[in-house]
């Protein structure tokens, strides 16, 4: 049974149910590797600062499981995030900002929570929406050539 993932590769931005959430997801042009550190590159060259990266299949080898490649960058900036958490304090759950980089079959995929899921989900608007609305330009710099 085919997944969403491979059901729709022709698709470079997508967004889709995952659960509950809403969630977008972009092609890479980009091996695993050249993701990554073209993320981190362009997180820094914004002035962010990448917090963590979680490499869930680094650990799963680890333990003895077999998973894609998949990686978890969190980052963000303080200024950009406080006033978002000190007008709705649960937004602390969705911030740092976070983006999976994962691998389905030979294709690199970048992952993120739908920004106006989650300004809908804290009531945010204006600024504080745009904060959290700026992952997307974020993340077409990342794959674009």
């Amino acid at each position: 049974m085919p997944s969403e993932h491979s059901a729709k590769r022709d698709m470079p931005d997508r967004r889709g149910e995952v659960g509950d959430e809403k969630v977008v997801t972009k092609l890479s042009p980009w091996s695993m590797a050249d993701t990554l550190a073209r993320l981190s590159a362009v997180v820094a060259a914004r002035g962010m600062e990448v917090f963590a990266v979680i490499d869930h299949s680094g650990k799963a080898r680890d333990v003895g499981l077999d998973l894609r490649d998949t990686k978890l960058v969190i980052f963000g900036s303080p200024s950009a995030a406080t006033p978002v958490i000190e007008a709705a304090p649960l937004a602390a759950l969705d911030l740092p900002l976070r983006v999976v980089v994962w691998e389905d079959g030979y294709q690199t995929l970048v992952s993120y929570p739908a920004p106006a899921a989650v300004a809908r989900r804290y009531g945010l608007d204006g600024d504080l929406a745009d904060s959290i609305a700026s992952i997307d330009a974020l993340t077409s710099a990342v794959i674009d050539r």
